[in-house]
């Protein structure tokens, strides 16, 4: 009877180590799982064009326009507003007809005289619509924006509307001041505005 209770006994014990087994190789596999795909990840990435915008080594900048000239242009650069805007990751938006300087920014990191859109993710050039919306559709845009944080506002700027920039408040726009310490004050030129009497929102930036 003592000889068959002991080996009734062993019994539990065996099971257990079978368990604990079982359990310890689960979790390895989903541990080696994990870094296979942090590796796809990061060689999606790397096989990009390294094309870094200034301030784009670890973010995610979009050029776009807010001019509706050429109805597509404008078309393509809302659909990948609204793609980056699904993910409600945080992403710099650079809008060239706003701002010459964006438009040079973008033609020396390209190397050319580009039209927007264009994506860039930590420093690699992922492209145009026809590129961003195909990464979306094999699933991949999800994989390119990961480690992005998440964007803080849940609706546009309220200091700018979303625009990125505001009117100046030194000439309201005009582009032209008046100084005063001069004996024949004649208007010169807004140092504090751009090309269109604009500043940036010191909300956005």
């Amino acid at each position: 009877m003592k000889g068959k209770r002991g080996r009734f006994m062993g019994k539990p014990n065996s099971i257990s180590t079978i368990t604990t087994l079982k359990h310890h190789q689960v979790r390895s596999n989903k541990e080696v799982s994990m870094r296979s795909e942090e590796a796809e990840k990061r060689l999606l990435l790397v096989d990009l064009e390294a094309k870094c915008p200034p301030g784009g080594s670890e973010t995610v900048i979009l050029y776009t326009t807010s001019l509706r000239g050429i109805r597509k242009t404008f078309e393509d650069c809302n659909t990948i507003r609204f793609l980056l805007g699904s993910f409600r990751v945080l992403y710099d938006e650079r809008d060239v007809s706003m701002h010459m300087e964006f438009r040079e920014e973008l033609w020396r990191t390209l190397g050319g005289r580009v039209i927007p859109p264009r994506l860039f993710i930590k420093g690699r050039h992922v492209g145009g619509v026809d590129e961003v919306v195909q990464f979306h559709e094999q699933g991949k845009l999800v994989d390119l924006l990961d480690g992005i944080p998440k964007s803080p506002l849940s609706g546009p700027c309220k200091g700018c509307g979303g625009m990125r920039f505001v009117l100046c408040s030194s000439c309201n726009g005009s582009r032209k001041v008046v100084l005063e310490d001069v004996c024949s004050p004649l208007p010169v030129r807004c140092a504090n505005c751009n090309e269109n009497g604009l500043v940036k929102c010191t909300v956005c930036f």
